[in-house]
């Protein structure tokens, strides 16, 4: 079973706290700050495994969580960083943002990663608050925490040469025919529902990844069958061969209507180069069909390759010429949708509403703030008083109304207004 597509969720480390410590050595009797930083939580990283073809093993594990971090300590001993979380994926897998769609990443190479969710930031120590006129804070910070997110996995194959043409033009025998790959094979339409992939060996120095993909109908280009599951897989070869069903009669309308899909979904995949390849030639019929086609095509200015995959006539002279373009052409650019991960913005701008039991107030910046307060401390309380004042909030509140014993809340702390 070929699995293309999954999804998973990922969480990063929380960050650890920072510490409120004090120097405490003989003969020092006023020691000053000595707490640690917090460690950092750890990431959540996706790497390109070039062992893996499929998305299968998501099926048995979709939540993945990094290590946090450590608090930090006295005598200014910081925490120590969370454990990343590394994700194996295989070469081809596009990610994507579940909830805006948003192409984070397109990972072909071996070897090559992406931060999918950052880890919180460990908190500040008090040895960080002290100033001349603070020598003794007893405050410090909480750590951040990790980015998380649901995230949607696309395997687009890798094949130098891709097979298309309409559902049982005979491309999964002609797959088998010349590699080592083994597609299932009938004689009903529909017959491949998943990609196949074969390398082909044409002499001690030539060979090439092939791809058997599911057949083309009307319609593709909006999903209609296995429309876009095949057309996003063709995106990346750099030549493709274009099976005609030799025994149909309508073998040249059908080959338009492959084209046409092709334009509709991407003018540019419509412009790759192809290889025609008039197959079951030791059938009757295609043997009456052949030369009107063959001239048609030339008219065209296409070259044909009349072959039979069930017997291999031709099919050697049609895998060279593939060989040799392949070798000839460049790779394909892909469209601009592989960008690179940054940190999830957090605006700083906040809202406040009114609630039946008082004010919530949102903001992602605002949210942090008061997570990472330690409201333990005197000192830690009265920094986000100021924090707050100076972000607008206070005042905000005030413009809204709010009155001495309203309820407010900042994500899970609920305060009340005294002023």
């Amino acid at each position: 079973m070929f699995y293309d597509e999954a999804k998973i969720w990922v969480q990063a480390g929380r960050g650890g706290n920072g510490a409120v410590a004090f120097r405490r050595e003989k003969f020092v009797p006023r020691g000053g700050p000595a707490g640690g930083d917090g460690g950092d939580g750890g990431d959540v990283v996706l790497r390109v495994d070039p062992q893996l073809n499929t998305l299968v093993h998501f099926q048995r594990q979709s939540h993945f969580r990094a290590g946090s971090g450590t608090h930090g300590r006295g005598k200014d001993q910081t925490g120590a960083r969370g454990e990343d979380v590394v994700i194996r994926v295989p070469p081809g897998t596009v990610v994507r943002d579940a909830t805006s769609s948003t192409t984070l990443a397109d990972l072909v190479a071996p070897g090559q990663s992406v931060v999918v969710a950052h880890g919180g930031r460990g908190g500040r120590g008090n040895a960080r608050f002290a100033t001349a006129s603070h020598q003794a804070p007893r405050l410090a910070e909480k750590g951040a925490s990790g980015e998380e997110r649901w995230l949607y996995l696309e395997l687009r194959l890798l094949a130098d040469v891709g097979l298309i043409g309409i559902p049982n033009a005979g491309k999964s025998t002609l797959l088998a025919a010349v590699s080592a790959a083994r597609p299932k094979i009938a004689e009903y339409p529909f017959t491949t529902l998943e990609p196949n992939l074969g390398v082909v060996t044409v002499d001690d120095e030539q060979s090439f990844v092939l791809a058997d993909l599911p057949g083309l109908i009307e319609g593709a280009h909006a999903g209609a069958g296995l429309g876009h599951e095949f057309l996003r897989h063709i995106q990346r070869t750099r030549l493709l061969i274009h099976v005609l069903d030799g025994a149909d009669p309508e073998v040249l309308a059908r080959f338009d209507q492959i084209n046409h899909e092709l334009e509709l979904f991407s003018p540019a995949l419509a412009e790759r180069p192809q290889l025609v390849a008039f197959n079951k030639m030791d059938l009757p019929d295609a043997q009456v069909h052949w030369p009107p086609v063959q001239a048609a095509l030339r008219a065209r200015q296409l070259t044909a390759h009349a072959i039979s995959a069930a017997t291999g006539q031709g099919v050697s002279g049609l895998m060279r010429q593939a060989a040799r373009l392949v070798r000839e052409l460049p790779q394909p650019e892909l469209e601009p949708e592989a960008v690179p991960v940054f940190r999830i913005e957090q605006a700083p701008e906040f809202s406040i509403e009114r609630e039946p039991q008082g004010w919530r107030v949102q903001g992602a910046h605002v949210e942090e703030l008061v997570e990472r307060t330690m409201w333990e401390y005197q000192d830690a309380v009265e920094r986000v008083q100021r924090q707050l004042e100076a972000m607008g909030v206070l005042t905000a509140l005030r413009q809204a109304g709010v009155q001495p014993g309203d309820s407010v809340r900042i994500g899970a702390m609920e305060l009340e207004w005294i002023w």
